[in-house]
């Protein structure tokens, strides 16, 4: 749904640019911002990073191709909501759900040795082992290096983690 209300010029003024971004602003725009008192929740922000998408990973044991060469070094990029939802409609995944995390780790590792491709396929091959580092690896890169969340208790306040993996990828 699209809105077509005019906004005030406060109201316009964008989050991504109130927190530092490079944005062509007006002169009465900057003059405005100059007005007001800076925004406590923009006070500590951080100066803009870049955002890293691949991963580079060892297998335990390594993928043993056709010819017998042991491809064990490989690059995983992180994982998009399209990534995790193709796979619900591969006839496999619906008849045996534990196939979702072969077929999502097809589609996110990027290189795996001197491997020309990386599919499904090869995935399904590998040592168990090597199937358990990948799907470890892939919630560790997905879920910002690690699946606990700081939180408080609501009673006494109290800091704790709790623990949000989910027992198979695709999973929270």
């Amino acid at each position: 749904m699209r809105r077509s209300a005019a906004k005030s010029p406060a109201a316009a003024a964008s989050p991504i640019a109130a927190a530092g971004a490079d944005f062509p602003r007006t002169a009465s725009a900057a003059a405005s911002s100059a007005d007001r008192a800076p925004d406590a929740a923009h006070a500590d922000v951080l100066p803009r990073q870049s955002l890293q998408t691949e991963f580079a990973f060892e297998l335990p044991r390594g993928y043993v191709d056709d010819s017998g060469t042991v491809h064990r070094d490989g690059v995983m990029r992180l994982s998009t909501a399209r990534d995790e939802l193709v796979p619900l409609r591969d006839v496999r995944v619906q008849e045996n759900p534990a196939y979702l995390s072969v077929v999502l780790l097809g589609r996110v590792i990027t290189r795996l040795g001197t491997l020309t491709m990386v599919h499904d396929g090869i995935v399904e091959n590998m040592f168990a082992s090597d199937l358990a580092f990948l799907q470890d690896f892939y919630r560790q890169i997905n879920a910002e290096g690690h699946t606990r969340a700081a939180v408080r208790c609501p009673h006494c306040s109290e800091p704790f983690e709790v623990e949000l993996g989910g027992s198979r990828l695709g999973e929270s």
